[in-house]
C-alpha cells in the first residue's frame, strides 16, 4: 500500500476473500493483492484444474481449494468477499451467484460480454445493497498515474490528442478462450487490453461522443481479432487514438500526450505486471518504483526533459474495496464507468463492421 493510505485498523478482523479462477488473472494478479493487504486474508480458491489446485495450495497454505463455485456458496457464510477472475463468458452468472449469497463482488475486466449484462449486474448489486467493483487496475499503472500529474498540473496546457498502446509481439497464437471466437467468450484484444486502453481514456478526458475502430486478424489461423485502432472523439473536444496488438513486431511508445503547451511521451509497460509474474511481493519496498531509463520526456520543439514515473500502485485497488466495505463509501472503481467502457467497446465493434463512425447518445 502506499504511504499516504491510512492503516488498516488492526481491530478489526481481516475481511475473508474468496477468490474464483486461479489462472493467469487469479494467481498472478489478485492472489497476491489481496495476500498483501494486511486487511485481508485470502480464505478460498476455487479451481477445478490438478495442476492450478496445487500451485494455490502451495502459494496459499492458508486458503481453502475448493473445485467449484457451488462449493464456495456453501461456505459463503464464512466470507465478506467474492473475486470472480474466471474466463470472461462466467464473469455474469459467477458475479450473479455471489451477489445472490449476499456477498460483494470484485469482477475481473471485462466485466461482462455485453454493456446490458454489465447493467444487470450493477442492478443486483443495488437491488441487495451490496458493493461491487470491477478490477481496472491499470489506473494505478505508474505512467499512468504521471500523466495525470502532468495534466492535473497543467504542464501540458490544453489536451489535444492522446495516443495509447498495448502492443506485443506474439506471432503464434496461443490456445485458450482468450483467443476464442466462440459466442459470449468476450476474446480477442478488443475486449482483452482494449478493455483497459477505453478505461484510462475515459478516467482522463471524459464521456465520449464518437467511434471509430479497425479490427483485423493478422496472424495465421487466428479466431478472433488481434490488432485492434480505436479513435475516439471525447466531448471535451480531446481525440483518443488507441492501439491493440499481438503482433506488432516494433511496438510504438506507450503514451503520447500533445497539449496546447507541451507534449509527454512514454515507452514501455508498467513494471508491476512482470514483478507479479516473476514472483514479487506487493510488500517488498520500492514496489511499483521504475528505473530511470525506463522515465518518459516532457517537452516541446528540441527541449525535453526526463520525467520521473510515479510508483505503480495495484495495492491501493484492493485497499479502496477494504476501505469501502469497512468504512463505507464508493469503490475504487465504480462499475458504471465499466458499463460505459462496455458499450465503447460495442460501438468500436460495430464501426469495424459497417466501416463507420458510430455516434453515441448522451448518458
Amino acid at each position: 500500500m502506499s504511504e499516504r493510505d491510512p492503516t488498516p485498523d488492526e481491530s478489526a478482523p481481516p475481511l475473508r476473500v474468496g477468490l474464483i479462477g486461479y489462472g493467469l488473472a487469479g494467481a498472478v494478479f489478485h492472489a497476491p493483492l489481496v495476500a498483501a493487504n494486511p486487511g485481508m486474508r485470502l480464505g478460498a480458491v476455487v479451481t477445478a484444474d490438478p495442476e492450478r489446485s496445487a500451485a494455490a495450495r502451495r502459494d496459499h497454505p492458508g486458503a481453502a481449494v475448493l473445485p467449484s463455485a457451488d462449493a464456495l456458496w456453501e461456505r459463503a457464510a464464512e466470507l465478506d468477499l467474492v473475486v470472480v477472475a474466471s474466463p470472461n463468458r462466467t464473469h455474469v452468472p459467477l458475479a450473479l451467484a455471489a451477489l445472490g449469497a449476499g456477498l460483494a463482488v470484485v469482477v475481473d475486466k471485462p466485466m461482462a460480454p455485453t454493456a446490458a449484462e454489465g447493467m444487470r449486474l450493477v442492478d443486483a448489486a443495488r437491488e441487495r445493497g451490496l458493493l461491487m467493483s470491477v478490477f481496472h487496475n491499470r489506473r494505478w499503472d505508474g505512467d499512468f498515474l504521471t500523466l495525470r500529474a502532468l495534466l492535473d498540473g497543467g504542464r501540458l496546457g490544453p489536451p489535444a490528442r492522446f495516443e495509447s498502446r498495448f502492443e506485443r509481439w506474439r506471432p503464434v497464437p496461443r490456445p485458450g478462450w482468450r483467443e476464442s471466437s466462440a459466442p459470449g467468450e468476450a476474446g480477442g484484444t478488443l475486449y482483452d487490453l482494449g478493455s483497459h486502453l477505453v478505461d484510462q481514456a475515459l478516467v482522463l478526458f471524459g464521456p465520449v461522443a464518437r467511434v471509430y475502430a479497425e479490427l483485423d486478424r493478422r496472424r495465421p489461423g487466428v479466431e478472433v481479432d488481434d490488432d485492434a485502432f480505436l479513435a475516439l472523439t471525447h466531448r471535451s473536444g480531446v481525440r483518443s487514438h488507441l492501439w491493440t496488438s499481438a503482433s506488432a513486431a516494433v511496438a510504438g511508445p506507450r503514451f503520447r500526450l500533445l497539449g496546447g503547451a507541451a507534449g509527454y511521451v512514454k515507452h514501455g509497460l508498467d513494471v508491476q505486471e512482470e514483478r507479479l509474474r516473476a514472483g514479487a511481493s506487493p510488500r517488498e519496498p520500492g514496489w511499483g518504483a521504475e528505473p530511470r531509463e525506463r522515465w518518459g520526456t516532457l517537452g516541446a520543439g528540441d527541449v525535453a526533459e526526463a520525467v520521473p514515473t510515479l510508483p505503480g500502485a495495484y495495492p491501493e485497488f484492493y485497499e479502496g474495496v477494504r476501505r469501502a466495505l469497512r468504512e463505507g463509501g464508493p469503490p475504487p472503481v465504480d462499475p458504471l464507468d465499466a458499463v460505459a467502457g462496455l458499450r465503447i467497446l460495442e460501438a468500436a465493434r460495430e464501426s469495424a463492421e459497417r466501416g463507420r463512425v458510430v455516434e453515441l447518445a448522451d448518458e
